[in-house]
C-alpha cells in the first residue's frame, strides 16, 4: 500500500498545502510591513501601485460593521464551517479548481484572524482578539493633478485579495459546483 495513493487523500493534502502556503505568504508580508514601515508610510512600487502601511479595525477594505470581538469570533466560526465544507467536498471528490477557490477563501480568513487574535498582543496595543489587520496594498489607479486618488481608494492585504479573487472565481467559473455542493445532502 502506497502512502497517499488515494485520490481524495492527495486532494486533501493539496488543499492543506495551498492554505498553509497562502497564510505564510500573507503573514510574512504583513509582519515585514509592520516591522519595517511606520504607520502611514508608503513607498511607490509602480505609478499605480504603492505599499502603504495602514491598520484596519474592520473587515476587508476597511469596512466596519460590527464590534471587533464579534467580528473576530465570526471569522473563527466561518473558518470552522469552511474547513468542514472542504472536508465534505474532498470526500465527494469535488473538482480541484472549486476546492482551490474555497481553500483561498479559508486562507484569507485565517490570515486576518491571526492579525485580530495576536497582533494586538504582539505589538503591544491591545489584548488578544482585539488586534488590527495590517493592510498594505494600495492601487490608486486614477488620480487627479494634485495626486489625490479618484478611483480605488481601499488599502488591502493578501488575505483580502485571496477572498475577493476566490469569490469572483467561484461566481464566474464554479457557480454550478457551489449549487451542487449545497443541494446534495
Amino acid at each position: 500500500m502506497k502512502l497517499f495513493s488515494d485520490k481524495n487523500t492527495r486532494l486533501g493534502l493539496l488543499i492543506v498545502a495551498i492554505i498553509v502556503v497562502a497564510v505564510i505568504a500573507d503573514q510574512a508580508l504583513k509582519l515585514y510591513i509592520a516591522t519595517h514601515y511606520a504607520l502611514g508610510e508608503s513607498h511607490e512600487v509602480l505609478p499605480f501601485f504603492l505599499l502603504c502601511y495602514v491598520e484596519n479595525d474592520g473587515m476587508a477594505f476597511g469596512i466596519e460593521w460590527f464590534d471587533k470581538l464579534f467580528l473576530t469570533v465570526f471569522r473563527i466560526l466561518a473558518v470552522g464551517v469552511l474547513i468542514w465544507y472542504m472536508h465534505r467536498l474532498v470526500r465527494r471528490g469535488c473538482r480541484t479548481g472549486y476546492l482551490t477557490a474555497i481553500a483561498f477563501t479559508t486562507a484569507g480568513a485565517l490570515g486576518n484572524i491571526i492579525d485580530c487574535v495576536f497582533y494586538g498582543r504582539l505589538f503591544g496595543y491591545a489584548p488578544f482578539f482585539y488586534g488590527k489587520v495590517v493592510d498594505m496594498l494600495y492601487f490608486p489607479i486614477i488620480t487627479d493633478s494634485a495626486g489625490e486618488c479618484l478611483f480605488f481608494r481601499p488599502v488591502f492585504n493578501l488575505a483580502d485579495s485571496y477572498i475577493t479573487t476566490a469569490v469572483i472565481v467561484i461566481l464566474i467559473w464554479f457557480r454550478r459546483d457551489l449549487d451542487n455542493s449545497l443541494n446534495k445532502k
